[in-house]
C-alpha cells in the first residue's frame, strides 16, 4: 500500500506541474492604445518588459498587444521618439490586462515657455498641425487648403481666391480628398477662383490632417498626384465656437449624449470686399452657403454607425461696370480699357451623404461597410456685351492701336451623381497591419453647355459669310453619361526593430475595372522606412509605385467642328487612363536648438515617369482637357522644408522647391502648364513677450515662378510664363479673453475658452498677380495678352470665439 499510494502521489504531483507548465507557458496579455495628449493615436512605440527583450510595437490605431509570463510584479517601458519615457508597474500579474496609455511630448523649459518635439515619419504621409488655423491669416476664409498650400511638401498654388492647389506638376484634378476614409467630390464647371466659394472641408470639424505628395499607399484612390486624409472630430464633451469677418462667418457645435456624438458646423462667405480690389469694377454678389454635420451612434462596444452629411449652395452673381489694366514693359507700356453691360449668374449646389457602420470582429479586426451619394447641380449662364480700347501709353490718349466690341454668352447646365459602396476591414497582427477593401461606384453626368463669342474690331476682324454674321467662337454640347467603376485593394504594412534601427515596409496592390472603355488597372505600390538606432534624429524613406488618373468627365471630351465651324463636345470611348510612376527619396532630420527648441528639417527627390497624357490648358482654375491620349513626359524635382519653433511655444515653417515639368506632344519637348522652376513658402509665427501671448502674429508668404500660358489657336502647348506670384499676408489677433481670466468674472464667461479679436492685412505690398490672360487684336491683326490679375491690398476685421 505504501508503494502503491507513493506512485499516485508521484503521478498526482507531475500532473499539477504540467497543468503549472503549461499555464505558465501559455502566458497572460498585456494590451491597450497609446495615444498623445489630444487622445490621438501614437503609432511606432515601442511597447517592451524591463529588463527583457520581449517587446513590440504600437500600430496606425495605437494599438499593441504582448504576451508576458506571469510574475508577482513586471514593469512595462513604453518608449517613442519626441515623447517622455513612460513606465507602468503591474503588481501580481496573472492574469490578462488592458493598459491604456497617454504618453506626453518631450518637453523643454525655456523660462515662461514650454517646446514640445516633432513626431516621426516612416513613410510619405505627413501629419499637417491646423491648431492654429482659425487665428491665421487666409484670403480664402479659412480653409485646411490654406494650411496645405504653405506647409504641404511640394504643393503650389498662385492664386488665394481658390483652394485648388497643384503638386509636384500635376494639376488640380490630380489630387484626391479624403474626409473619414470617404472620397470626396468637387463640382466641375467653375472656372474661376471668384465662383468656387466654400471647399468641401469645414476646419471647425477637422481633428487631424495627413497629407501626401506622392508615393501614398495602394488605399488610397486613382489619382496620380497627392492625396489629402481628413479626420473629422468625434466629442468627447460640450464644445464650439464662433467666427466672423469682412469675408463671412462660422459657427459649430459639437456635443455628446451617452452613446450618441455629433458634430456640427455653419459656413457663410460674401468676398465682395476683396473681389472689389480686381481690375473689373462691378457689383459683386457672391454668396455661399454650406451646412455640414458628422453624428455617430455606438449600438454596443463593437457596433458603431457614422453619418456625414453636407448641404452647400454657392451663388455667384456678378454685374461688370469696367476695367481698366496697364501691362506691358517699362520700354512699351500698354493700356487696356472696357466698358461691360450685362451680367452673369452662376449657381453651384450639392448635396453629400454618407453613413458607415463598423464592427469589431475582435481585437485585432474589423470591418466596415461604407454606403455614399453625391449629387451636383451646377449652372453657368452670362450675357456680358462691352466695348474696348487698346492703347500705348507713351502716345496720345486717343491714338489707339485697337479698339472693338464684344459680345459674350453662356447657358451651360450639369448633373452629376455619384453613387458609391464599400467593405473595408483591418487586421491587425503582431507585427503586421493588413488593410483591404472591394467596392463599386455608379456615375451619371449630364451636360447642356451653349457658348458662343461675337467680336468686332472696327470691321477689320468680323468674319461674313454674305449677310450671315459668323461668330468668334461657340461650344455646344448634350452628352449624357452612365458607367460603373469597380475597385479594390490589399495591403500589408510590416514594421520590426533590429540592432539596425526600426523598419517599416509597406506593400500593396490597388485594382480598378471601368465598364465605360473596358479598362482594367493594376496598381502596385510599396514603400520604406527606417530609423536608425544609433540616431533616431535620422527618418529616411523611399516610395514607388504606379499611380493611374481614371478619366472622370473632364478628360475624355473631344471638341470637333462641323462643316459650318461650329465646336460640339463629343465623349471619346477610347480614353484611357493617365499613368504615372512615383520615385520618391527622402528623410528628415530632428534637432535642438542650444536652448532646447526643436525643428525638423525634410528634404524629398522625386521622380515621376508619366505616360498615356491627356494634354489640357489652364485659365484661373478652369482645366481644358484635349479629350485623347496623345503626350507622355516626366516631373522631377527636390523639396526642403524647416519647420520649428523659430519663436518659442509657436510653430513657423519656411520650404523651398526646384521642378521641371516637361511634356512631349508629336515629338516636341513642351513645358507642361504647371511647370514651376522654383517655389518659396513661408508660415511665421509671432508673439508679443510679457503679454501672456495675448498679442500675437502670423505672416503667411509665397514666391514662385509664373505659371506657362499659350497662344490662342495652340492652347495645349504653352510658350510663355507668366510674371512670378508673389504674396504676403499678415494678421494680428488679440485674446479678450481666456481661460486664464475665469478667476475674475461670473460663471458666463467663465465658458467662454478664448475670446479673438483681430486684423488681416491681405496683398501687404499690393502686387499685381495674374491669374490668366485675355485675348484682343489690335488693328494689325496682332494679338495682345492682356493679363486678368488678382486681388490687391484689403484690409480684414474678424473675431474668433471657443465655448464649452
Amino acid at each position: 500500500m505504501s508503494m502503491k499510494h507513493t506512485i499516485m502521489k508521484f503521478r498526482f504531483s507531475v500532473v499539477l506541474l504540467s497543468l503549472v507548465c503549461s499555464v505558465y507557458a501559455q502566458g497572460i496579455k498585456i494590451s491597450g492604445v497609446v495615444s498623445d495628449p489630444e487622445s490621438l493615436p501614437l503609432e511606432l512605440v515601442t511597447v517592451q518588459v524591463k529588463g527583457t527583450m520581449n517587446g513590440t510595437l504600437t500600430n496606425a490605431k495605437g494599438k499593441y498587444s504582448l504576451s508576458i509570463v506571469p510574475k508577482d510584479s513586471i514593469t512595462i517601458v513604453f518608449t517613442c521618439l519626441g515623447y517622455n519615457r513612460t513606465e507602468i508597474s503591474i503588481e501580481n500579474s496573472q492574469e490578462n490586462r488592458v493598459l491604456n496609455v497617454q504618453m506626453r511630448p518631450q518637453s523643454y523649459e525655456l523660462e515662461t515657455a514650454v517646446i514640445t518635439a516633432n513626431r516621426i515619419q516612416t513613410n510619405t504621409m505627413e501629419k499637417i498641425s491646423t491648431g492654429q488655423g482659425r487665428l491665421s491669416v487666409d484670403a480664402t476664409g479659412g480653409s485646411i487648403e490654406s494650411f496645405v498650400m504653405t506647409a504641404g511638401t511640394g504643393v503650389s498654388s498662385t492664386n488665394e481666391l481658390s483652394t485648388q492647389y497643384s503638386v509636384r506638376g500635376g494639376n488640380y484634378n490630380e489630387n484626391i480628398v479624403y474626409v473619414n476614409g470617404i472620397e470626396v467630390c468637387r463640382p466641375l464647371l467653375i472656372r474661376s477662383g471668384q465662383q468656387e466659394g466654400l471647399s468641401f472641408i469645414n476646419p471647425d470639424m477637422t481633428q487631424s490632417v495627413q497629407f501626401s505628395s506622392g508615393g501614398f499607399d495602394a488605399r488610397y484612390g486613382d489619382k496620380m498626384s497627392s492625396v489629402l486624409d481628413v479626420t473629422y472630430k468625434n466629442p468627447d464633451k460640450l464644445e464650439g465656437g464662433v467666427t466672423g469677418s469682412m469675408l463671412g462667418g462660422n459657427i459649430y457645435l459639437g456635443s455628446v449624449a451617452g452613446k450618441f456624438t455629433q458634430i456640427t458646423g455653419f459656413r457663410y462667405k460674401r468676398g465682395t470686399t476683396l473681389l472689389n480690389t480686381l481690375d473689373t469694377k462691378g457689383d459683386y454678389n457672391p454668396t455661399a452657403l454650406d451646412l455640414q454635420t458628422y453624428m455617430t451612434y455606438a449600438f454596443t462596444p463593437k457596433l458603431n454607425l457614422s453619418f456625414i452629411g453636407n448641404y452647400s449652395d454657392n451663388i455667384y452673381d456678378f454685374k461688370p461696370g469696367n476695367r481698366e489694366t496697364s501691362y506691358g514693359t517699362s520700354d512699351n507700356p500698354r493700356k487696356f480699357k472696357a466698358y461691360y453691360d450685362g451680367m452673369e449668374k452662376d449657381r453651384f449646389r450639392i448635396l453629400f451623404g454618407a453613413v458607415t457602420l463598423k464592427y469589431l470582429l475582435s481585437e485585432h479586426a474589423d470591418i466596415a461597410l461604407q454606403v455614399s451619394g453625391f449629387h451636383s447641380h451646377e449652372e453657368e449662364t452670362y450675357d456680358i456685351t462691352g466695348e474696348y480700347w487698346l492703347s500705348n501709353v507713351l502716345e496720345e490718349e486717343d491714338n489707339y492701336i485697337g479698339t472693338g466690341l464684344f459680345h459674350q454668352h453662356a447657358r451651360d447646365y450639369l448633373n452629376a451623381h455619384v453613387f458609391n459602396a464599400s467593405v473595408t476591414g483591418t487586421l491587425d497582427l503582431n507585427r503586421n497591419t493588413i488593410r483591404w477593401s472591394l467596392g463599386i461606384q455608379k456615375e451619371n453626368i449630364k451636360d447642356r453647355i451653349n457658348e458662343w463669342e461675337l467680336r468686332d474690331s472696327m470691321g477689320y476682324s468680323l468674319l461674313y459669310n454674305e449677310e450671315i454674321l459668323k461668330v468668334y467662337s461657340n461650344l455646344f454640347s448634350k452628352n449624357e453619361i452612365s458607367s460603373n467603376r469597380f475597385f479594390g485593394y490589399v495591403q500589408d504594412t510590416y514594421k520590426f526593430r533590429s540592432d539596425a534601427g526600426l523598419f517599416s515596409l509597406t506593400a500593396g496592390m490597388r485594382v480598378s475595372y471601368w465598364n465605360y472603355n473596358r479598362e482594367f488597372l493594376l496598381s502596385p505600390r510599396v514603400s520604406f522606412g527606417f530609423v536608425p538606432s544609433k540616431n533616431q534624429n535620422y527618418t529616411f524613406r523611399f516610395a514607388t509605385g504606379i499611380y493611374y488618373q481614371s478619366p472622370f468627365y473632364k478628360e475624355f471630351r473631344i471638341i470637333k467642328t462641323d462643316e459650318e465651324g461650329n465646336d460640339y463636345i463629343h465623349l471619346n470611348k477610347n480614353i484611357k487612363s493617365q499613368r504615372s510612376v512615383h520615385f520618391v527619396l527622402g528623410g528628415d532630420y530632428n534637432f535642438k536648438m542650444k536652448d532646447g527648441r526643436p525643428f525638423k528639417f525634410t528634404a524629398e527627390m522625386y521622380y515621376k515617369n508619366l505616360d498615356n497624357l491627356v494634354p489640357y490648358s489652364v485659365n484661373n482654375v478652369r482645366i481644358w482637357y484635349y479629350g485623347e491620349n496623345v503626350s507622355h513626359g516626366y516631373a522631377m524635382g527636390i523639396d526642403t522644408k524647416l519647420f520649428g519653433q523659430f519663436i518659442p511655444e509657436t510653430d513657423s515653417w519656411v520650404g523651398f522647391s526646384l521642378m521641371q515639368a516637361k511634356q512631349y506632344i508629336n515629338g516636341e519637348k513642351i513645358a507642361m502648364p504647371t511647370d514651376q522652376l522654383y517655389n518659396f513658402t513661408l508660415y511665421f509665427s509671432d508673439y508679443l513677450p510679457k503679454t501672456n501671448k495675448r498679442l500675437q502674429g502670423n505672416l503667411r508668404a509665397i514666391w514662385a515662378q509664373g505659371l506657362p500660358f499659350s497662344i490662342p489657336g495652340n492652347e495645349y502647348k504653352p510658350r510663355f510664363h507668366a510674371p512670378p506670384y508673389r504674396r504676403i499676408d499678415f494678421g494680428m489677433t488679440y485674446r479678450l479673453w481666456g481661460e486664464e481670466d475665469h478667476y475674475r468674472n461670473t460663471s458666463f464667461w467663465n465658458h467662454f475658452k478664448n475670446i479673438w479679436v483681430g486684423i488681416d492685412i491681405f496683398n501687404l505690398f499690393n502686387i499685381g498677380n495674374v491669374s490668366s490672360y485675355s485675348w484682343f487684336s489690335d488693328v494689325k491683326g496682332a494679338k495682345h495678352a492682356v493679363p486678368d490679375k488678382l486681388t490687391g491690398r484689403q484690409f480684414n476685421i474678424k473675431f474668433v470665439t471657443e465655448f464649452y
